[in-house]
């Protein structure tokens, strides 16, 4: 059965071409992340100051930075920082929210009234500002940096998963296991939360690229990823000062940075269609083929149904 599913989720999602791009990207860029030593023309912290600000050229195809640094391998180590801080930071946030939401859903009453205001508080505060203060008081680092991000965006998966469990502890399956005499923990967590995790999924995959983004986000402010650990952030934090004379400074790792975000975006939208049981998806030539040429229809007139009567 589980194997089924999961061929009817391939099925969907294949048949989705901008989430299947979207994921070949991600694909290839987890790729980039993981062969950076091998793919990295240069050492990314290597200085060399007879090369500063040089454009693209054969020997640096990006150019290189103030400090002669070949700004290619470092976009391609920067590819490492974001995807680690995504998804730890994705991470972080879905197991809070789906913690937070089982509980609230599950039990309702003052332990669902409690933790929702605690939810609303926490939606009611602007998330970047949050992180910003949170990181005043902090050594900025790129731990640091991942758990205020993941501490700081579990609000969304805790009403997802608070949601789901409202709709399933009524189920009959649900009722049947407590009738058994099941407990509390066991219901929620071989019963029920398997049952909520697509949502939390969808959630999760979306969340990834806004993660990058705020963590982006705080490296170009200074806050993030410190130098020089190679990240996109204080790349383009460095090609600021120098937009007029050295382009390729802002535009490399601002690309870098929009079809990442673009990718994960896509990808998570063809996750939500392929989860979505009210998407039914049929094989393209038996849809598009005629009706009486579709298997167990007879034509309307003197076909096969109507002589058989």
């Amino acid at each position: 059965m589980q194997k089924g599913y999961l061929d009817l989720f391939w099925r969907r999602l294949r048949g989705n071409r901008l989430g299947l791009a979207g994921g070949t990207v991600v694909g290839l860029l987890f790729v980039v992340a993981l062969a950076a030593p091998l793919l990295a023309p240069y050492d990314p912290l290597e200085i060399d100051v007879a090369r500063v600000l040089e454009p693209p050229s054969l020997a640096h195809p990006f150019g290189t930075d103030p400090l002669g640094r070949d700004v290619l391998s470092r976009v391609i180590y920067g590819s490492r920082i974001s995807l680690l801080v995504g998804f730890v930071a994705v991470g972080i946030a879905a197991a809070v929210g789906t913690l937070i939401g089982a509980a609230a859903g599950y039990h309702g009453g003052w332990a669902d009234a409690v933790l929702m205001r605690c939810v609303d508080i926490m939606l009611s505060v602007p998330t970047f500002f949050l992180i910003l203060a949170a990181i005043a008081f902090l050594e900025p680092s790129i731990w640091i940096i991942m758990v205020v991000i993941g501490l700081t965006g579990w609000e969304g998966v805790a009403r997802l998963v608070r949601a789901e469990f409202l709709s399933l502890k009524g189920r009959d399956f649900v009722m049947a296991v407590r009738a058994e005499g099941a407990g509390a923990l066991r219901i929620i967590l071989r019963h029920v939360l398997p049952n909520a995790l697509a949502p939390v999924l969808v959630a999760a995959t979306l969340g990834v690229p806004a993660a990058i983004l705020v963590e982006s986000g705080l490296s170009f402010l200074g806050l993030g990823v410190q130098p020089p650990t190679p990240s996109w952030g204080n790349i383009l934090t460095a090609g600021k000062d120098t937009m007029e004379i050295a382009w390729w400074l802002s535009l490399y790792p601002g690309l870098a940075i929009l079809i990442t975000v673009l990718a994960y975006n896509l990808l998570g939208e063809g996750v939500r269609d392929a989860l979505d049981p009210r998407l039914t998806i049929f094989p393209r030539a038996e849809a598009t083929a005629p009706l009486e040429a579709q298997p167990g229809v007879g034509k309307v007139h003197g076909g096969p149904a109507t002589a058989a009567r």
